[in-house]
């Protein structure tokens, strides 16, 4: 690109400062840009299929990100393989869910993330408050806090509703026979 400046005490006028490209420089940086090369040991014609290869590797990796940044999924060492799975099946079971809601923002909300949606949701919490009666049983009222405008708004742009609060539930005390 090839540029004139005004000089120190000179405005600035479609006068005094130009601009123009140096398209001899432009090819020669073109020139220069690096390619994508593919080494692999699968043997095949078709080069297509080596590319598609390396893509689905790429979605991998950028899977295993998400699981450890947005889904909070940390090394955890178990000592038992029934541990193991049970965790690697409930982190495939979140990385699903992270996918669904990618692709229903995509078509709902384009502009939002899903770690976005989370960290606005969050605040919805589910709560179990707990009230004793004379007689010693306890009353159980499992309730979700009320959502705030914006995030009735999100809700409505999803399409989804909170569950009805549920009715509560009495528990006898450990002690006390039922009649």
């Amino acid at each position: 690109m090839k540029i004139h400046k005004p000089k120190k005490d000179q405005p600035v006028t479609p006068q005094t400062f130009q601009f123009s490209l140096d398209r001899k420089k432009l090819r020669a940086a073109r020139r220069r840009e690096g390619g994508y090369l593919l080494r692999s040991n699968i043997k095949g014609d078709d080069p297509g299929h080596l590319w598609r290869l390396y893509l689905q590797l790429v979605e991998i990796e950028q899977a295993f990100k998400e699981l450890k940044n947005d889904l909070s999924v940390r090394p955890i060492y178990h000592q038992l393989d029934t541990r193991v799975e049970a965790h690697i099946f409930v982190a495939f079971l979140a990385y699903c869910l992270m996918v669904t809601l990618k692709q229903r923002l995509k078509a709902l909300a384009s502009g939002l993330t899903p770690r976005a949606v989370l960290e606005k949701l969050a605040a919805i919490q589910m709560i179990d408050v707990e009230l004793p009666t004379t007689d010693g049983r306890t009353i159980v009222l499992s309730r979700h806090t009320e959502p705030e405008n914006d995030h009735l708004l999100l809700l409505r742009c999803l399409k989804l509703e909170l569950p009805a609060q549920s009715p509560p539930k009495i528990i006898a005390s450990p002690g006390i026979q039922a009649a």
